[in-house]
């Protein structure tokens, strides 16, 4: 079968990837104060989080939209692709979802020869690396091979297994956004507080405050590592803090005896909301679907 992987942009897909895979990666437009710009065409990551930190202004993120949904699809059809599996970002957190199944059943009605494409959309329940990683461990299986039914089963079970922490060194960006409502809640930063906030299909809770940046890593090892099941991959996103991200890494992999299995760094679909100074670790836990 010719199959294709497409998902958004808040999947923070690393660009290696993106090419080496040939997954179809949808950017999602950004506002910031007044200009309108499209993840991953008029910047790097890199560049938007530096853009953020200086900036006086919160990003605002709009939703892929059906229309460019249904211009996928025609695209694909048109190029005689079999199958379509798109993977996106948590339902509850933004319409993109809703928006593709909408587009799917509209572009389905207007061109009734193309329901012999099979196209799948899947709600990831999670953000960043948390459907990124399976992205590509898809599309190994994929090109090694595997049934179709098979790959969709496996990146439901991921996606049900997921458990995202953000470590918070600075949660101006989560405050004002009001996406992240446990960031909002927290109230010990004057007291030199670090939160360690936990994203778990879309809900979000601070599960650990600790004093100082120090302690801030080494309890959030404790406490991620004692959420893993043993023996699973584990995924890092980076912001603005190399010193604090490789010493993360550094206790975790030391923890667990397992390196990340992927390194990204936050897109601005993402660092929209988390900002530029935070650690995200994402892990496999107990089943919740």
């Amino acid at each position: 079968m010719k199959i294709k992987l497409i998902t958004d942009s808040a999947s923070d897909l690393p660009a290696a990837e993106e090419l080496r895979y040939g997954i179809d990666v949808m950017p999602f437009d950004i506002t910031l104060g007044d200009k309108s710009l499209r993840e991953r065409v008029d910047f790097t990551p890199q560049e938007f989080l530096e853009m953020i930190d200086k900036s006086e202004y919160i990003p605002k993120t709009s939703q892929i939209t059906t229309i460019r949904f249904e211009e996928k699809f025609m695209k694909y059809y048109e190029e005689g692709y079999d199958a379509l599996i798109f993977v996106l970002i948590n339902s509850t957190g933004s319409k993109t979802y809703e928006n593709a199944v909408l587009a799917k059943e509209t572009f389905l009605a207007k061109h009734p020869e193309a329901a012999k494409m099979r196209i799948e959309i899947l709600d990831s329940h999670c953000y960043s690396v948390g459907y990124g990683y399976p992205l590509v461990e898809a599309a190994k299986k994929l090109e090694a091979g595997q049934d179709i039914d098979m790959v969709i089963a496996y990146l439901n079970d991921m996606f049900n297994n997921c458990e995202i922490y953000l470590i918070g060194f600075g949660l101006r960006h989560m405050k004002k956004s009001g996406r992240i409502s446990a960031a909002a809640a927290f109230l010990g930063e004057l007291m030199g507080l670090k939160p360690l906030i936990s994203l778990i299909d879309g809900e979000s809770a601070v599960v650990k405050k600790s004093r100082g940046e120090k302690n801030a890593i080494s309890d959030a090892v404790e406490y991620i590592s004692s959420r893993a099941i043993p023996e699973t991959p584990w995924q890092v996103l980076r912001t603005c803090m190399p010193e604090q991200e490789d010493e993360f890494i550094r206790q975790y992999t030391a923890k667990t005896g397992r390196a990340p299995a992927m390194i990204s760094t936050a897109g601005a679909a993402v660092a929209s909301n988390t900002g530029p100074y935070v650690i995200g670790i994402v892990i496999r836990g107990e089943a919740r679907r």
